[in-house]
């Protein structure tokens, strides 16, 4: 579903680029594919012939770097970042990549995840004398690579300070020597490795390889370091790989179709999520449709799968603007009906099964299943190509807590009545994870289905819990 709408988003999307003389251009068109993982801010830090240099600022990607300010970027290396923030982390001192200077050299990061010790790190390094310029948990890393012992070299040093780090997180650094790029211990955020001719890439997805013609080797490996200099690529060890935990939510919403995860097409994945939902559900209807854009593989799945024909029933209007940004839900719900339009000759007078990714409030779903049925539909069922969301997440999903989550505490029939449809939905935890290529009955089934079944496949801090959960939260 809308994203924008409805809440749910993904903290951000990463590049970075290394022994190529466009480095600026590529990045910016990378950053143009990521755009879908965050619109309230993007950056470019280049390493130029007199260090480092940045442009970056609040907005789109094309809003951002207009008129002359991405000519003044030259160099062969760079990284970026599109962003998502919550409301604490507004503002433009949270834009990444972050540039630390100092008199043993500058350092460029951008992060895509949530680490979920960050204010116990942030106590203990402000306690040691560390003033911090932002909210933003990346700023964390700066000052422990920073404060590492002075007898190691800097790749010891961004080794070390990882290694001190928990949670989710896909780092790209940048020095004057080259990049350095880091997964967590457990895989929960996805970064993949690629090539132009000589130049290495790294990209949040590999849809960004597809619009700079680079060539796609492989995904980064949970605890890797990455170092990419004018020498070559090598690959290290920050951490001995955890239990594989890919967010769910990557194949379920946040990924391109025409990305590859782990392997895994994102647009086939969740048309056999459709297709398997067809199969765990019967129902009887005239039309399938799916609400724009991340649902239409899972409807067409379902489609096949069942015989019911699909059509466009739902039609999203692509040029609102962002609006979406306002966080009142009163102006979510004006949202919904700006950013879409039922089709009425599609669904006037028919059995229209509507095809969603996931619910998480529900009032989105409420508000389209209403404008539905004043374009005359005559039964709307309500089908989820996901399971329930009953649990927050901490590793980078604006899911903050569960009582925002419809599904938590609430029965199958409890939240039919809510969103108004005749009937609702769900797939299978095991169907999911089959419809992705894994093993429902392997302990380690290679995604992290926290937001699920509230299992959390690290522990879980106190300060990543709300204000009444002290404790630590397994």
């Amino acid at each position: 579903m809308l994203a924008e709408l409805r809440g749910l988003n993904e903290e951000c999307g990463v590049f970075g680029i290394w022994g190529h003389e466009d480095a600026a251009q590529i990045s910016y068109y990378a950053l143009h594919a990521l755009q879908h993982r965050g619109q309230e801010g993007a950056g470019i830090v280049v390493k130029g012939d007199d260090g480092l240099h940045a442009v970056k600022g609040e907005g789109l990607v094309n809003e951002v770097f207009s008129g002359d300010n991405l000519n003044t970027l030259k160099g062969h290396g760079a990284i970026g970042q599109v962003r998502y923030t919550t409301e604490q982390g507004r503002g433009i001192e949270n834009v990444q990549p972050l540039v630390f200077r100092s008199t043993t050299g500058s350092l460029a990061i951008a992060h895509n995840g949530n680490l979920i010790n960050a204010r116990d790190l942030k106590e203990h390094l402000e306690r040691q004398g560390s003033i911090f310029q932002t909210t933003s948990d990346t700023e964390v890393l700066a000052h422990l690579i920073k404060r590492s012992s002075g007898s190691l070299n800097q790749r010891d040093k961004v080794k070390k300070a990882l290694s001190i780090l928990k949670g989710a997180f896909a780092f790209v650094l940048m020095t004057d020597e080259g990049l350095m790029v880091a997964q967590d211990p457990n895989g929960l955020r996805p970064l993949s490795i690629g090539k132009i001719g000589d130049a290495w890439v790294v990209a949040s997805e590999t849809c960004a390889f597809d619009i700079i013609g680079a060539e796609h080797v492989r995904s980064v490996e949970p605890g890797e370091l990455l170092i990419i200099n004018d020498k070559g690529l090598t690959s290290e060890r920050f951490a001995a790989p955890a239990e594989r935990a890919m967010c769910s939510m990557e194949y379920v919403y946040f990924s391109r179709p025409d990305s590859d995860i782990d392997g895994i097409n994102i647009h086939a994945a969740r048309k056999r999520c459709g297709k398997q939902l067809a199969r765990e559900v019967q129902i009887s209807a005239d039309v399938v449709t799916g609400v724009p854009d991340s649902s239409i593989s899972a409807a067409i799945g379902f489609s096949e799968q069942s015989g019911i024909p699909y059509e466009l029933g739902l039609i999203k209007n692509r040029y609102v603007g962002r609006t979406f940004i306002q966080p009142s839900q009163a102006l979510r719900e004006k949202g919904v009906k700006m950013k879409l339009s039922p089709v009425h000759q599609v669904v006037h007078g028919k059995r229209v099964v509507m095809v969603d990714d996931s619910i998480v409030r529900g009032t989105t779903s409420k508000r389209i299943v209403a404008m539905l049925r004043e374009a005359g539909a005559k039964e709307i069922h309500v089908v989820i190509a996901s399971p329930p969301l009953i649990a927050p997440c901490y590793y980078g999903v604006d899911i903050s807590s569960d009582s925002e989550l419809i599904a938590t505490g609430r029965s199958l029939e409890q939240m039919r009545d809510e969103i108004g449809a005749d009937s609702l939905h769900f797939l299978s935890i095991d169907g999911m994870l089959e419809a992705n290529g894994r093993s429902p009955e392997m302990k380690n089934c290679g995604q992290c289905l926290a937001c699920f079944t509230g299992e959390y496949p690290t522990e879980i801090y106190s300060d990543t819990a709300m204000p009444h959960e002290k404790e630590i939260v397994r």
